[in-house]
């Protein structure tokens, strides 16, 4: 059995796992520390129990929906569109900014 120390909201956490999945863990340790953070970027302050009380919340919510969702697939239903998602303005400039240079490059293949 191996062993992998996480850090999840600042604080390190030695966890046991199957040999092989460290990796797995690893990945799933960070997933909950990206969702601390965005807890806490939102203003949150609550000590570390909570903190992964409302991740681990969010996380369950998640499965929830899915398993839902995989249960209609399975039945042959139809199966609702995700939420949609809230328009971040600084990617959208930076697509616009990308979108500007690749029709620049078009453009000068195009002319030689």
């Amino acid at each position: 059995m191996a062993q992998v120390t996480v850090r999840v909201g600042g604080y390190s956490h030695p966890v046991a796992c199957q040999d092989g999945q460290e990796r797995h863990l690893t990945n799933m340790a960070a997933e909950v520390d990206r969702r601390i953070g965005t807890l806490k970027a939102m203003g949150m302050q609550f000590g570390e129990t909570r903190m992964l009380l409302l991740a681990a919340l969010q996380l369950a919510d998640e499965t929830a929906d899915l398993q839902t969702e995989n249960d209609a697939l399975k039945a042959g239903g139809a199966v609702a569109a995700p939420a949609p998602v809230a328009p971040d303005p600084a990617l959208a400039d930076r697509l616009n900014r990308l979108a500007e240079a690749i029709e620049g490059i078009a453009a000068a293949l195009e002319a030689a």
